[in-house]
């Protein structure tokens, strides 16, 4: 049982992590392309610095909320889903049986062995074993929706600070080419903390996250170019 809780525990962990990172990840992209397009616009400095708080500000209360309303939606889906095989051990017990030693068997266990699992695995706790080889979640494993939004709340504001820093900071011959390679090492490594946390292939994660930032930058300043021209 102490196990079972632990693991519980770095589920969730794990879980607002990854919110905290995709905020970072948000915040730098946002911002990046806010700045970097208002940059192509115009030279002036306060326009620049004024245009990145703003974005800053209204992604860290979007992120927080939208955050907040996706995991409580999660939530309840589960909840929905849990009460739901509650009353189907209920009514056809025989029938959710058979259907998590079906499950076994398609992943490739013998039907032996099979039987012997979904025996177990029912006998010691029914609901846990069918919600977990139905759906594919553990029962008791929400993570908060609390704790996710602030985690994206204080994740995306520090993902801007760096584009926002760099473009006003920089001179402003260089600011905007300093700013997209500040902005490209930043997703790389967001992009490959994000891979490590979801058990996905680094490389992928990293390249798709970059491809995308370099491609919101160019298309904010050449439209910000357009504008200004």
């Amino acid at each position: 049982m102490a196990q079972n809780a632990k693991k519980k525990t770095l589920a969730q962990k794990i879980n607002v992590m990854r919110a905290a990172v995709m905020g970072a990840n948000d915040g730098i992209v946002s911002v990046a392309g806010i700045v970097i397009g208002v940059a192509g616009a115009t030279s002036n400095n306060f326009a620049i610095f004024i245009s990145g708080i703003s974005g800053m500000l209204a992604g860290t209360v979007s992120m927080a909320m939208g955050e907040f309303v996706s995991v409580n939606t999660q939530k309840d889906s589960q909840r929905n889903a849990i009460n739901q095989q509650k009353n189907a051990l209920a009514k056809s017990y025989g029938h959710e049986y058979g259907a998590v030693r079906q499950k076994l068997v398609s992943d490739g266990i013998s039907t032996d062995l099979a039987e012997q699992a979904t025996k177990e695995m029912m006998t010691r706790d029914p609901l846990k074993t069918s919600v977990r080889q139905k759906y594919g979640f553990n029962v008791g494993e929400f993570t908060n929706p609390l704790s996710a939004a602030i985690a994206s709340m204080i994740s995306f504001p520090t993902g801007s600070i760096l584009p926002l820093v760099a473009i006003t900071m920089f001179p402003k011959s260089i600011r905007i080419i300093a700013t997209a390679i500040a902005v490209i090492i930043a997703l790389a490594i967001t992009g490959f903390t994000a891979a490590k946390l979801g058990n996905s292939n680094t490389n992928r994660g990293m390249f798709r996250n970059v491809v995308s930032g370099i491609l919101t930058m160019t298309v904010t300043y050449i439209i910000g170019t357009l504008i200004g021209s």
